[in-house]
């Protein structure tokens, strides 16, 4: 019985692995332009008091993409064998690399997705445009899941993440019905709105489905963790709406940041460091939804995603 072997490329933005990686780190992202000591030591500064100088944040992207190729393999079947690997934007393994780990184990053809579950040209896109690129010269056949925002397994985890908070603060003496509901994101520029780049919409979408299957009223959207350049970003970010709520009387709230799938910086500093810090500052209780991680509902929803790229390939072949 022949085996088909199928390559998973898992992408992410990564992370360094250790503080003396944090400098070259920040170089990748600002193009090569180093950044300048000032801005270097924000950026450690803020490493240190989310990791204390210890990086746990590249191991959790090691357990999904471990976790992911076990549960592909235990439902794939005995005719396939699914190997994934990593390829990052901004840390090695680059997303080439990714793809050449996967041609040098002899897959026959290849699916990429993203640890983000909406659509941006300019995020999962630019992942995309990478991975195709290095494919194509490699010869290797390649496909990719480009969202999975609607999915019904992460919309259940969202809304159980969002319902467990909700009840601590109910047990904390506030009514359910009080707690201000946000759903957070990584902003973008504002020009992919006037490109019709459908990542604020998406978003969105995912909200509403969570709101709807948690029964919450009151919510809205918040961006969170917009770069600093000349350019607008998208807003209002996260920071703007806190001194706002508090001053329509709002005295708890609850964040959901969907945008996200791990732990890393944007949560646990924008979040669970700064967010906190600005609302015990305005009297107001701030709690952020657990990070998906590892959860065996979102590995499920990849699963789903990437066993649907690989029958529409089988489906293409058959001629169906």
């Amino acid at each position: 019985m022949s085996v088909r072997r199928i390559g998973v490329l898992v992408m992410s933005y990564g992370t360094p692995e250790s503080m003396d990686q944090i400098e070259a780190y920040y170089t990748h992202i600002r193009h090569g332009r180093a950044p300048s000591p000032e801005q270097l030591a924000e950026l450690t500064a803020r490493y240190e008091a989310v990791v204390g100088g210890v990086f746990p944040l590249r191991e959790n992207t090691n357990r999904q993409v471990e976790q992911l190729e076990r549960m592909l393999n235990e439902t794939g079947g005995e005719d396939v064998e699914f190997i994934c690997r990593q390829g990052l934007k901004h840390a090695y393994p680059f997303v080439p690399d990714g793809v050449e780990a996967l041609f040098r184990e002899g897959v026959s053809e290849a699916v990429g997705i993203v640890l983000a579950p909406h659509y941006s040209r300019m995020s999962v896109g630019g992942y995309i445009l990478e991975a195709r690129t290095k494919a194509e010269e490699l010869g290797l056949p390649i496909r990719f899941v480009e969202s999975y925002y609607d999915h019904p397994s992460l919309i259940l985890a969202l809304t159980e993440r969002v319902q467990a908070k909700l009840d601590e603060f109910v047990q904390a003496g506030y009514a359910r019905e009080d707690v201000k509901v946000l759903f957070s994101a990584h902003s973008l520029p504002a020009s992919i709105v006037e490109a019709g780049d459908p990542y604020p919409q998406q978003l969105l979408e995912t909200a509403k489905l969570v709101a709807d299957a948690a029964d919450v009223k009151d919510w809205s959207f918040a961006w969170q963790s917009a770069g600093r350049t000349p350019v607008p970003w998208l807003g209002p970010d996260i920071l703007e709406v806190l001194p706002k709520l508090a001053e329509a009387g709002v005295r708890a709230v609850l964040d959901c940041p969907a945008g996200f799938v791990s732990d890393h910086l944007e949560v646990l500093y924008d979040l669970d460091i700064e967010c906190v810090r600005a609302a015990e500052q305005l009297g107001i209780r701030f709690a952020r939804t657990e990070s998906l991680n590892t959860d065996p509902l979102y590995l499920g929803t990849l699963r789903d995603k990437i066993e649907e790229a690989v029958a529409a390939k089988a489906d293409a072949g058959s001629g169906r």
